[in-house]
């Protein structure tokens, strides 16, 4: 089935039509290798000759499955893996086109006319999953005695595990074709409103994540005066966010039911292929160390800043001395690669092809989409990336986090359209990975002390965004999920049990200002991907656990990591740790990662301050 990207970014990064970096030197995608223009004719040549596709594999399938042999049923699956591949190109165009600007009509007109042909399209081929998932389990494994068929048991696995939660053909139809005026809809809604808003600060007319950027600025009045104009512009506006949050969150509790999912986060666990217990003990660890990690960090920020009391617009502010020297796209890019390549001239290698083939769009511009991401598209093309970069040692970090991604999605798409999508838990090892990579090399090449204890502030704040924030968002969602079952939500209780699990979370050193009790509304995954946030924070554990194996000398770590790598979703989480000596089931295994971070605030601590 296709798999319809979100087009989100992490919390906290930030597009502009204006930065601190000289515009002209910066990257624009070429998008030509998916399609050349919305009109092309190949676009609708592509549309018309997959409908005829589809009609004809259902004509040849439907009804039919459980009787065939296993070498027929590997055929038939070829089929649709391309086919589905078509329809997964022209999408991923779609988005592309509407996350480079998401104000101009006509790509969100053609982003929800691709939606609808590729939604009429897929729904002819919508009964193959239900018929595979109808096949018996002893008749499936009798049937995997065929090697062609063998080939594919890690996608039937995958699809299988949906058995229990699967509804009858005509209701699954139903919510397949009515997803266009449903969540795809409200998800449109929130993304164009936001991309629409604009902020007054100090008499300009910025947008969202132009003024979000202004929260890192080292005026702590510009901070303050950013904050504050954010919380007022989501506040004239949060009642459409609150009936854009509660239909969402009903509609999943609705759909939830029919399918028998225990809880709000179940269906996600299931989509990441991992047990609802790891995710628990995830979450678990985390909740215990607030008060190691977060607590501990951001009273000794405040004494840095020569603060009582930080305030929300305090917590991503530079630290004293820290001036954040621009750096040129063409300094970022040599430090990234030269990390990588260190660590391994193949991945070096592959990273090369983005910039040097156009794949990075790090422009910035109004109507961009904030933050970044990377887009597998599909295997035949190849990925892209999107960031907005200021030339700040953060946007350098995020560079490293996306071509991680990107060079992820290279590797696996060896394993074909239906294999190589990992799961988001695992999907965040490479990114997370090249950003420690990126990070040490800069940390081991710094000999100014306090250049150092700067760096390594930064890293720990990076981390703890990473973990710890997006952990309190998980138990935002879940706290909000299981309120509105009792009924509709008013943007106030949202407010209060965000700002609950903000105190929670961030601890003492902060006291809150009434305007932030919107900030939840700006959050696009809890829009787009509900309960994804956790996959970030369980990518950095994972990845602090694995960089101490790669630094104590694992033998053959970095072969194993491509292995890794190429797996794509060949593999769950337990079979591809396995060979690191790791196993995310172990109640410790969360702890150890977690003691990275608790180490760095060690060192900060022990280290001078001038």
């Amino acid at each position: 089935m296709i798999r319809f990207q979100p087009i989100a970014a992490p919390d906290g990064a930030a597009a502009s039509h204006r930065g601190d970096t000289q515009e002209d030197s910066l990257p624009n995608w070429d998008l030509s290798d998916l399609y050349t223009a919305p009109d092309s004719p190949a676009v609708e040549t592509d549309l018309a000759r997959t409908a005829a596709a589809a009609a004809a594999f259902a004509a040849d399938y439907a009804g039919k499955l459980a009787g065939l042999p296993g070498g027929e049923i590997a055929m038939a699956i070829v089929r649709f893996e391309a086919l589905d591949e078509v329809l997964g190109r022209v999408m991923s165009y779609a988005q592309l086109l509407f996350s480079a600007d998401s104000t101009d009509a006509a790509a969100g007109q053609f982003y929800q006319r691709m939606m609808e042909r590729v939604t009429d399209i897929s729904s002819l081929t919508l009964f193959f999953r239900l018929e595979l998932n109808r096949i018996d389990d002893v008749a499936l494994e009798e049937k995997y005695a065929d090697q062609a068929l063998a080939r594919w048991r890690p996608y039937l696995r995958d699809l299988r595990a949906y058995r229990p939660h699967q509804l009858t053909d005509d209701l699954e139809r139903l919510l397949h074709e009515r997803d266009v005026v449903g969540r795809a809809a409200w998800s449109r809604l929130f993304d164009e409103t936001v991309a629409g808003m604009r902020i007054d600060l100090a008499g300009e007319q910025l947008t969202v994540s132009a003024t979000l950027n202004k929260l890192s600025d080292h005026d702590r009045s510009v901070r303050e005066a950013a904050g504050r104009a954010v919380g007022a512009a989501f506040n004239e506006r949060i009642k459409l966010f609150s009936l854009i949050t509660n239909t969402l969150v009903k509609d999943k509790e609705i759909l939830d039911t029919w399918r028998h999912f225990k809880r709000p986060g179940s269906e996600r666990n299931l989509s990441n292929v991992v047990e609802d217990e790891v995710v628990d003990a995830l979450v678990s660890a985390v909740v215990s160390d607030f008060p190691r990690l977060s607590h501990r960090y951001y009273k000794l920020k405040a004494g840095w800043l020569g603060l009582d009391k930080l305030q929300h617009w305090d917590r991503n502010a530079p630290l004293p001395g820290d001036d954040d020297r621009t750096i040129r796209w063409d300094d970022a890019r040599r430090c990234v690669l030269d990390a990588y390549s260190r660590f391994d001239p193949e991945l070096g290698a592959i990273g090369s092809g983005f910039f040097e083939r156009n794949w990075i769009d790090a422009t910035l511009r109004e109507g961009k989409s904030g933050g970044a991401f990377a887009h597998p598209t599909v295997p035949s093309v190849h990925p892209y990336i999107l960031m907005n970069y200021h030339g700040r040692t953060r946007d350098v970090m995020t560079l490293a986090h996306e071509l991680g991604h990107g060079v992820h999605q290279v590797l696996a798409g060896a394993q074909g359209h239906l294999m190589s999508g990992t799961p988001l838990t695992l999907a965040e090892t490479a990114s997370v990975f090249g950003e420690m990579l990126t990070f040490q090399a800069l940390l081991d090449a710094e000999k100014d002390p306090a250049r150092h204890r700067l760096m390594l502030a930064s890293k720990v704040e990076d981390m703890l965004n990473t973990v710890v924030r997006q952990i309190a968002f998980y138990r935002f969602e879940t706290k909000l999920h299981d309120a509105r079952r009792a009924g509709e939500l008013m943007p106030e209780q949202i407010g209060e049990i965000w700002m609950h699990v903000q105190r929670e979370s961030l601890g003492p050193a902060f006291e809150f200002t009434p305007d932030y009790e919107v900030f939840w509304a700006y959050i696009p995954h809890f829009v787009h991907s509900p309960f994804y946030v956790y996959a970030y924070a369980f990518g950095d554990c994972l990845v602090n656990a694995l960089f101490a194996e790669f630094q104590a000398g694992h033998p053959d770590f970095q072969q194993k990591y491509r292995a890794m790598l190429r797996a794509g979703g060949t593999l769950v989480h337990k079979d591809l740790l396995a060979p690191f000596g790791l196993d995310a089931s172990d109640p410790t295994f969360w702890r150890r990662g977690l003691d990275i971070i608790s180490g760095f605030i060690d060192q900060l601590e022990r280290a001078p301050h001038g």
